[in-house]
């Protein structure tokens, strides 16, 4: 699991950016309520979206857990989800939910070390 440092970092890049794609509130660069979907899509589907670092799907389509606990037993959770709206995945700032959530919009994403690029530098 990332921590939540380097998924926003993975999210926003060094720049600054509001969302992965710039700071323009724009929906249909994510799977969030606006786009009216009402599912998960596969990651490759919002080209459009992309962070810095290439990834797919950083805000929209489910929410994800980064390795921090909020409270005893409540994680933290990123990135929004296909029930969200558009606001509520600003990258910069964190849900959370309880370690026993059971939802069809919440999930992780597996991270691994690069040579060329590795998020914990820059």
């Amino acid at each position: 699991m990332s921590t939540a440092e380097q998924w926003e970092k993975a999210a926003r890049g060094t720049s600054g950016r509001t969302f992965p794609w710039g700071d323009q509130k724009t929906a249909a660069k994510c799977n969030v309520r606006e786009t009216g979907v009402e599912s998960t899509t596969s990651v490759s589907r919002y080209h459009r979206g992309v962070s810095p670092y290439g990834l797919y799907d950083m805000v929209g389509n489910v929410w994800e857990w980064p390795a921090r606990v909020t409270t005893p037993g409540r994680y933290e959770l990123r990135g929004s989800a296909f029930t969200s709206l558009l606001f509520r995945g600003v990258p910069a700032i964190a849900d959370d939910a309880n370690h026993t959530v059971h939802d069809d919009d919440t999930g992780f994403r597996c991270v691994a070390t690069s040579e060329h690029a590795p998020l914990g530098k820059g």
